[in-house]
């Protein structure tokens, strides 16, 4: 049986992480901004249902990615110290894999929204 209890203390655990992730990371509230931005122009200009679940998709691959890559940052961290070649070299690729999931975002957005950008003028 699912404890409810149980169930509210992983969430309030998940979102103290969330909140922790938030505070100490500034590409994560930058990529938060840049997330409600992408949703506005989803609004704004009433992209199909598939888009925005697109979008949505990418929000949440991205945002989740850059958690991920500030996991790996506290644990290499706590291993060895920030002037190790090792260190360096994983922080480096984690980088590496949110901003390759940025770009392929960023072309996935421009496909969508540019033609609605366009419309304006």
């Amino acid at each position: 049986m699912i404890s409810v209890k149980q169930f509210l203390k992983s969430l309030t655990h998940a979102f103290r992480g969330v909140r922790l992730v938030f505070k100490h990371e500034q590409n994560f509230r930058i990529l938060v901004v840049l997330a409600g931005v992408a949703i506005l122009f989803s609004i704004l200009f009433r992209i199909t249902t598939n888009q925005f679940i697109v979008v949505l998709l990418l929000i949440g691959a991205i945002l989740t990615l850059e958690m991920i890559n500030s996991i790996f940052e506290r644990i290499v961290d706590t291993f060895k110290p920030r002037i190790h070649p090792a260190v360096r070299d994983i922080k480096d690729i984690m980088a590496g894999a949110v901003l390759a999931t940025s770009l392929i975002a960023l072309i996935i957005g421009f496909t969508i929204f540019w033609p609605h950008v366009i419309s304006l003028f």
